[in-house]
């Protein structure tokens, strides 16, 4: 199977864990994403992921950008409507590549992935796919897969102890062992676990499956707050994600300030 069947399969799997609502969208056009210019000179870009439920309206309207803004003033936001229709066409994360982060890479000196729940999940994939290609991920309450390869990680005593076996193609029965073999991998990645920053609440679906993964990080980039799997939670987890991140560290990508981010008004496509 093709190594993009893993982002098909996970998002099924997502949909039938959770059920309820599913935001829409059209894949056959582009990725809609509203823009929304940083009130002082930028110098990076945020692009944020949204969850299972929200559509590039509701995004917008939680007010995602302005928390973001707040403590990042220098910060474009980009939100997008990556929702599950794009990931069950089976190419959401190399069209998040081809469409929104290649195009940004000359124009800011850093370009970060915020991904909330299944947003967090892509926001992995895509760092999986393509390493390297975002200078920081911000992972609120991060999807990780169903409980059987949970169970296995902690029966082994943690992703330390825990033996994946030889890399396997991606299928159906293989996908999450390879998403949690990458995961294990950060070990030998501190470039990546020094840029990557992880909020979740006491009271969510996923805390068990973050806390597997939550000691690959620096103590100081896990935050968990009390809560449960919803924007009650997230804006909170966002200010003190952003807050606990400080000014990140200028990437290696283009020098200056992003050019055509002077307007004051958010612009969609």
């Amino acid at each position: 199977m093709h190594p993009r069947r893993l982002l098909f399969c996970l998002v099924a799997l997502f949909a039938l864990w959770l059920g309820g609502c599913v935001a829409g969208g059209d894949p056959r056009l582009p990725i809609p994403t509203t823009l929304v210019p940083a009130p002082t000179p930028a110098t990076r870009l945020v692009v944020v992921l949204p969850g299972r439920g929200d559509s590039l309206d509701s995004l917008t309207r939680t007010g995602i950008a302005q928390l973001i803004q707040q403590q990042w003033p220098d910060a474009d936001v980009m939100l997008t409507g990556l929702t599950m229709p794009y990931y069950r066409q089976d190419r959401a994360i190399p069209r998040l590549h081809d469409e929104i982060m290649t195009p940004a890479r000359g124009r800011y000196r850093q370009v970060l992935l915020a991904g909330i729940s299944l947003g967090g999940l892509g926001a992995l994939l895509y760092d999986r796919a393509y390493p390297g290609e975002a200078d920081g991920l911000l992972l609120i309450s991060p999807y990780l897969g169903d409980g059987a390869i949970h169970r296995e990680i902690r029966d082994a005593g943690g992703l330390d102890t825990w033996q994946p076996g030889p890399v396997q193609p991606i299928g159906p029965s293989t996908f999450q062992r390879e998403l949690w073999r990458y995961l294990k991998d950060w070990s030998n990645h501190p470039g990546r676990t020094r840029t990557t920053w992880l909020a979740y609440g006491d009271s969510e679906r996923f805390r068990a499956s973050i806390e597997l993964m939550s000691p690959r990080l620096p103590a100081d980039h896990v935050i968990m707050l009390p809560g449960h799997h919803n924007w009650t939670l997230w804006r909170s987890a966002t200010r003190a994600l952003l807050e606990r991140a400080g000014p990140p560290h200028p990437g290696p990508h283009a020098a200056g300030a992003a050019s055509g981010s002077n307007g004051r008004h958010a612009s969609s496509r």
